[in-house]
């Protein structure tokens, strides 16, 4: 048996950033338990790498408040344990004139959030991202950037280790009792338990009674990348002007810290919370993800059009075209494929089969459920940490 003031379940960049916030304000006696053997194997290890800058989410939801500031602590991070970092900017581009509103609406937004973010035309547009292709007007975003995320949980994990924090991977989440959970390798005794556990997050807080209404449904992101004469031609990101009614942002053009330009990522609805290639990850859970996925493909517009459309993208003329609306000059013989995927645990409510836009944090009485952790969790991870420990622990 184990015991400590805080046992964390899961170690993303979630889990770590709240465990090192502890820390920060003197905290000691910190367990953070995971499944995997080693730390961010999932999203936080899955993702475009991209650290946004608050351009997408309503003011006054706690992705808004999260954001700008997540970026630049994260941009502190890297600059300070000299970790890649690429500070390239991002242009968002419209592909028809129906999407200017949605381009302004972006932008007031932006400003509104704290972010700094200007309207451009096409000559400008051309001058800062060559290959971006717009009608009229684009939105450029100069404090998007770019980070090697593997390399920023490694840094974590190794900084938490030094300040004396037990890790326990290899180390599987079973059920919850009364100031203790159950693990498959035993009980762990706790202060204050804390559920980081990322796309599991709605089963262990409903082991705990709390959140019942919500539901998890997973989404396949796959990428693609562009061979090297044409990734040369793009500088930066190059993102669509997203449905912001939906909480995906589109297939969009990202070079990453190691010069390599991705394609991606997909919203595919998956069969499993693991499902990351075609059957690799599809489980006994399947059967309810499917249950779910119709009941939300009847009741919400959003989810059904999502649904309808995504899965094509699994084809490469449909992933093509998507991409090809973006820039000038795109063959189908620049794309090769890769095998990078990513699963985004989108949470849902049933009682309204709603699709929750938000972070979601619920407390019980000597637990802690971090819920709907999903972009830009990763680039909020150490604002939203704070504001974890301070208004949620510190009470």
């Amino acid at each position: 048996m184990w015991h400590a003031d805080f046992v964390i379940c899961g170690a993303g960049i979630v889990g770590l950033s709240i465990a090192r916030e502890l820390v920060s304000q003197g905290h000691t006696d910190i367990l953070i338990f995971d499944k995997e053997l080693s730390p961010g194997k999932h999203a936080s290890g899955r993702n475009s790498g991209v650290l946004h800058a608050g351009i997408y989410y309503d003011p006054g939801t706690l992705k808004a408040r999260m954001c700008f500031e997540g970026n630049r602590l994260m941009r502190e991070y890297c600059l300070e344990h000299k970790l890649p970092l690429l500070e390239n900017g991002k242009v968002v581009v419209a592909r028809n004139e129906s999407e200017i509103p949605t381009l302004h609406e972006l932008k007031r937004r932006a400003t509104a959030n704290g972010a700094q973010v200007q309207i451009i035309d096409e000559q400008s547009l051309r001058e800062l991202e060559p290959e971006a292709k717009t009608v009229g007007e684009a939105l450029h975003s100069p404090l998007t950037a770019v980070v090697d995320s593997k390399a920023i949980v490694r840094s974590l994990h190794g900084e938490l280790e030094a300040a004396g924090v037990r890790f326990l991977f290899g180390t599987r989440f079973m059920d919850a009792g009364d100031g203790f959970v159950f693990t498959d390798k035993g009980k762990l005794e706790h202060g204050l338990f804390i559920n980081a556990a990322g796309a599991y997050s709605d089963s262990v807080a409903h082991a705990f009674g709390i959140g019942k209404n919500y539901r998890l449904i997973p989404f396949k992101g796959i990428y693609k990348t562009l061979k090297k004469h044409a990734a040369s031609r793009i500088r930066g990101s190059i993102y669509p002007v997203p449905n912001i009614k939906n909480p995906f942002l589109g297939i969009h053009f990202t070079r990453d810290v190691h010069g390599d330009v991705y394609l991606g990522p997909t919203a595919i609805p998956a069969l499993g919370r693991e499902n990351y290639g075609i059957f690799k990850g599809i489980d006994a859970e399947c059967g309810a993800i499917l249950i779910r996925d119709a009941q939300m493909f009847f009741h919400n517009h959003q989810f059904r059009g999502v649904a309808l459309e995504e899965p094509r993208k699994y084809l490469f003329k449909y992933f093509y075209e998507d991409a090809r609306k973006l820039v000038r000059n795109l063959r189908p013989e620049d794309i090769e494929p890769n095998t990078k995927s990513g699963i985004r645990p989108q949470l849902v409510d049933l009682h309204t089969y709603g699709l929750v836009m938000d972070f979601l944090v619920k407390r019980g009485r000597t637990s802690l459920h971090i819920l709907n952790s999903i972009s830009p969790a990763f680039t909020s991870a150490m604002s939203f940490a704070k504001l974890v420990v301070d208004e949620h622990v510190n009470i």
